[in-house]
Formats: C-alpha cells, structure tokens, sequence
C-alpha cells in the first residue's frame, strides 16, 4: 500500500517527462483540451512515437484538424486493432476537439 503522497509523488514523476516534451517539441499553441489529450496520448504511446508521428508533424504545421483526425490511427498493439485503445483515442480525439 502507498500514501496519497506517495501515488502523487509517482504521477509527478511520470507527467514531467510529458511536460518537458510539450513544452520543447510542440511549436504551436494548445488549448487546455488540447493540451491534456495529448499527455493522455503520449503516456500512454511515448514521447518518442509521439515526436515522430503523422499527428505531431501536422500538430507542428498548424494542421488542428488534421492533428486530430491521426488519434484514431493509434488503435493497434501488436498490429492488432484493440477495442480499448479504440476507445481512448476517440476520447483523446474528443477531448483535443474540445
């Protein structure tokens, strides 16, 4: 069992790599949904794959619409489409729209 401290002390260490990715990779400016959609995204994928994704290029061009139409693309482990994934990255798309 971990205190409250603890757990937050371990998603502090967690989203600052994220943070630091946003801050110095992406080029334009995000809203707040924007913003929390794509920590989602990149905890769940990683920095890396986000840096060098279709989304993040578009993102950087100023390409919104075209950023957000790549969530559902990210769907797959394994090459397998998963129903779980297909689910967060309509929340995530949703969320970035939002």
């Amino acid at each position: 069992m971990i205190t409250e401290q603890q757990a937050e002390a371990f998603l502090h260490d967690d989203l600052e790599p994220i943070y630091i990715t946003l801050e110095t990779a992406v080029k334009v400016p995000l809203t707040q949904g924007q913003f929390d959609a794509l920590c989602s995204f990149i905890f769940n994928c990683g920095a890396g794959n986000f840096v060098r994704s279709t989304l993040f290029k578009k993102l950087n061009a100023g390409d919104y619409k075209g950023a957000a139409d790549e969530f559902p693309r990210w769907d797959k482990a394994a090459g397998k489409v998963m129903n779980g994934l297909t689910k967060r990255r309509a929340s995530e798309q949703q969320m970035f729209l939002s």
